[in-house]
């Protein structure tokens, strides 16, 4: 059953699907560690989580500037999380084939989160956004961009 109102408008958004899905990605990719690899796992998989995280608080702020800023701590955690997947890379702690497929999904979801910002910068500084126009604004800018 879905349950649908405002505050959850950014389930709507693609995204947040993207970075629930790169969340998935790099969650499969990290299982099955070793002992020693716990930290560099945990770090792994929290900065992934992050992201989603981040895109859906700052949509539940019903601000545009606390819209913007969390959209912005999203990406910051998406750039942490490629740092260390090229660091992982060339550790030898994450194959080529799964360095490939995260960093695919991060870039995807990268470029979505800019033109989403951007739309949303320009709708602030032009004075034609209003707070309750959230849900609407936010899923027109996600779903009339293709964000591959």
């Amino acid at each position: 059953m879905e349950r649908k109102n405002k505050n959850r408008g950014y389930q709507r958004m693609r995204v947040w699907e993207d970075a629930i899905t790169l969340y998935v990605e790099t969650s499969c990719r990290f299982k099955p560690t070793a002992f020693e690899m716990k930290r560099v796992t945990g770090q792994a998989i929290a900065s992934a989580d992050s992201i989603h995280r981040n895109i859906a608080e700052g949509y539940c702020r019903r601000s545009i500037r606390e819209y913007i800023q969390h959209l912005y701590i999203a990406l910051s955690s998406l750039g942490e999380s490629v740092s260390g997947y090229h660091a992982y890379r060339k550790a030898g702690q994450l194959s080529v084939e799964d360095f490939e497929i995260l960093d695919r999904q991060a870039f995807k979801l990268e470029n979505g989160l800019l033109r989403l910002i951007e739309s949303l910068e320009r709708k602030r500084d032009s004075s034609t956004w209003t707070e309750t126009l959230i849900t609407n604004e936010s899923n027109a800018i996600c779903t009339s961009e293709n964000t591959d």
